[in-house]
């Protein structure tokens, strides 16, 4: 279903939805690559009016949760009042349908069957359903990293408690020299028992992208299923989920698609839905269809709606668009302080490794004490991370930050590290 007819479905409440997006900005730049145009600053100073942005600080940690577009948040205030409006006649009456149909448009964006996926609240929800879903027995094992998102490392200590399975850990180097150096380190850690293998498609703290494609046919080929963490590269990358050819895959919308908080996807193969355990009891759905993970309860419903408004501002820039603006963006920052005397990058040099996010730290400043003098001193946003082997600030910038932001915080961090 298109935008329109999708939009004829929620009736006259509806029209006041905001329909604006970012397309009309593109009618000068037809014919400019996405790579030409990732450093033409006067063309995303025209994205960039499109959000509304405290003035109180540069804000370089849009990692944890991006900002709506106003247009895309405006359409999310309309849509719950609309449902506040009808409630429960909306709730018993067209609620499934028009969820059904976000179901089908986020699958079209993510390149497979709408069958195969579910529509969460977060990357934490997807991938513990599946972690908690696995018929574990004593002896069982999986795979992961220290890098991975604590969340799921600690459901896998959880289910280790419950049941005696085994988790083994790797621990991903800071600047790989190729990807047979990351599948080696994967491929060492499996054993005969190994049962599945979590993996990034991006490490949140450092930004590092891993080859995920290579990890799972080297894990298939031994028998291991494998679960990709996606909550940074959904919408930041260029990709469909079946070219990672992976089991199960769950992403957070609130990053970079600019859809509200409280929405997420689970992608599950469908050879994979029968014999994975719901969380939830739910008689409505077979064992092989995937709404059977899919218990929420009376669920605002608001929040699945405006995923097409985040979609339709999305599709508008253009994934090659974005996925280029947001390198160009990071490299600009990264390669002026790169060797500079006490800074550390704990991300790749290689810069098609990483895209928008990137860790730097400077030798003997606590992360957390080098986060407060950028925002006391600074005016700079951003958080400190100190774990496994990264210790440093995450800086994400977004579509709305410029480079003579990111000149100041190349300014702050060599004025720091000279003090």
């Amino acid at each position: 279903m298109n935008k329109r007819g999708f939009l004829r479905t929620l009736g006259g409440a509806s029209v006041g939805l905001s329909l604006g997006d970012a397309a009309p900005l593109f009618a000068g730049a037809q014919g400019t690559s996405p790579s030409d145009l990732a450093s033409d600053e006067r063309f995303w100073a025209g994205i960039r009016a499109k959000y509304k942005l405290k003035p109180d600080y540069i804000n370089l940690e849009n990692g944890y949760y991006c900002m709506q577009p106003q247009e895309v948040l405006e359409a999310f205030i309309a849509r719950v009042r609309e449902v506040n409006t009808e409630a429960s006649y909306y709730m018993r009456t067209r609620q499934y349908a028009e969820k059904d149909a976000v179901r089908t448009r986020l699958a079209g964006l993510a390149g497979c069957s709408p069958d195969e996926l579910i529509i969460t609240r977060n990357t934490t929800e997807s991938l513990d359903t599946v972690i908690a879903g696995f018929d574990w027995k004593a002896g069982d094992e999986a795979v992961m990293a220290d890098q991975d998102y604590g969340a799921m490392l600690e459901m896998f200590d959880l289910q280790a408690r419950r049941y005696g399975m085994v988790n083994r850990r790797v621990s991903l180097p800071l600047d790989p020299k190729s990807d047979d150096e990351i599948v080696s380190l994967y491929e060492g850690a499996i054993t005969p028992r190994t049962r599945l293998l979590m993996v990034c498609q991006m490490v949140n703290i450092s930004g590092h992208i891993l080859p995920v494609r290579k990890i799972a046919d080297m894990a298939h080929a031994r028998g291991v299923q494998v679960m990709v963490d996606g909550a940074h590269a959904f919408a930041h990358l260029g990709f469909a989920i079946p070219d990672l050819d992976c089991d199960y895959y769950g992403a957070s919308l609130h990053k970079w698609l600019g859809a509200n908080l409280g929405a997420g996807i689970l992608y599950v193969r469908r050879d994979r839905i029968e014999k994975l355990w719901p969380i939830y009891g739910d008689k409505n759905f077979a064992d092989g269809d995937i709404r059977k993970l899919n218990h929420t309860g009376t669920h605002p419903v608001h929040t699945d709606l405006a995923i097409m408004n985040a979609i339709d501002f999305h599709e508008s820039i253009g994934i090659a668009r974005k996925e280029a603006r947001l390198r160009h963006l990071q490299n600009h920052w990264t390669r002026q302080v790169r060797g500079h005397a006490r800074i550390r990058l704990n991300t790749p040099t290689d810069p098609r490794r990483s895209c928008a996010i990137a860790n730097v730290g400077i030798e003997g400043i606590a992360p957390r004490d080098l986060a407060k003098t950028l925002l006391e001193k600074h005016r700079i946003w951003t958080v400190g991370i100190q774990t496994a082997n990264v210790h440093g600030v995450r800086i994400t910038p977004h579509l709305f930050t410029t480079t003579s932001e990111l000149d100041v915080f190349v300014g702050a961090l060599k004025m720091i590290a000279a003090g």
